[in-house]
């Protein structure tokens, strides 16, 4: 859509100039809250059956589930959602995954999703809900208990990085330099080519074996 500044000239009507108008809403949502479309397991073309609709949630209801991941890739983004666990549950939010190796984690830095007070993975900040999964910790403070909506905002654009969580920016960090490249070398993704240096990729979502559910799924590309 265009739109116009006009000028009257000695009676005549006059186009000056003509600018282009950037769409008020640039997200696109990745659930329409009542199917699946959109989205496939890994390495799959179909989603597991233990992934389901729920309350117009995307819900990792039962066994049969699997990672999922978007079909399309994504390079920079800003990406929004609401998620909620059952108590002790773990699971987790991917971001740039490719299928370059045997699991999405391989690929893919990981937000944590996660009952902090009652899964082993919470006694370090580390594992804990919204770290940089086993990289970059995240303050203690802002997880809502088991049961509830927690609100994820994940920005990612070029090598810049951050997870907020609840309205609170937990992690910030820079893909590629020399503070992220050493925690890397230091952890169990070290061995692994792929991990985290992909351009663009897939927004995943993960199947730990417990009860999960996601909601109001959007994202937008960034310049």
């Amino acid at each position: 859509m265009k739109t116009f500044r006009v000028a009257l000239v000695w009676g005549s009507l006059i186009i000056v100039t003509s600018t282009s108008c950037a769409p008020k809403d640039a997200w696109r949502p990745l659930f329409d809250g009542r199917t699946t479309t959109g989205w496939r397991n890994f390495k799959s073309d179909s989603v597991g059956s233990g992934w389901q609709v729920v309350d117009s949630a995307l819900t990792r209801a039962g066994p049969g589930a699997g990672d999922i991941i978007t079909r399309d890739k994504f390079k920079n983004f800003e990406l929004s959602l609401e998620w909620k666990i059952a108590p002790g549950g773990n699971s987790g939010i991917f971001y740039r995954a490719s299928e370059d190796d045997d699991a999405i984690y391989w690929t893919a830095p990981e937000m944590q999703v996660l009952d902090d007070p009652h899964h082993p993975d919470g006694a370090s900040r580390l594992t804990s809900a919204g770290a940089n999964y086993g990289i970059d910790s995240s303050p203690p403070g802002f997880l809502k208990p088991a049961g509830e909506w927690n609100a994820v905002r994940l920005v990612v654009n070029g090598n810049h990085v951050e997870h907020w969580l609840n309205g609170q920016k937990v992690v910030d960090y820079e893909l590629g330099s020399p503070a992220w490249a050493a925690k890397v070398k230091a952890s169990k993704f070290a061995p692994h080519a792929h991990y985290g240096r992909n351009p663009e990729g897939y927004i995943g979502l993960q199947d730990h074996g417990d009860w999960v559910a996601f909601r109001r799924i959007k994202i937008r590309v960034l310049p």
